[in-house]
């Protein structure tokens, strides 16, 4: 899904079925998630900073690669 409106944060595609969310940002960089709950995935999406909650939620604590 792109996301409108964030200045760091470009697309963030998520799969409830494997729980794994794909975060891109706008220089390219894309982290993949596993383990992500459906609710942690609607939170990011509602968050006023998608860039603030993501270094706050969920970088270095899902394995991200």
């Amino acid at each position: 899904m792109k996301i409108e409106g964030s200045s760091t944060v470009a697309n963030i595609d998520y799969d409830p079925e494997t729980r794994n969310m794909d975060v891109t940002f706008h220089s390219g960089q894309t982290y993949t998630l596993p383990g992500v709950s459906a609710e942690q995935h609607e939170d990011f999406l509602a968050a006023d900073s998608k860039g603030k909650h993501f270094h706050r939620h969920f970088k270095g604590k899902f394995g991200s690669k």
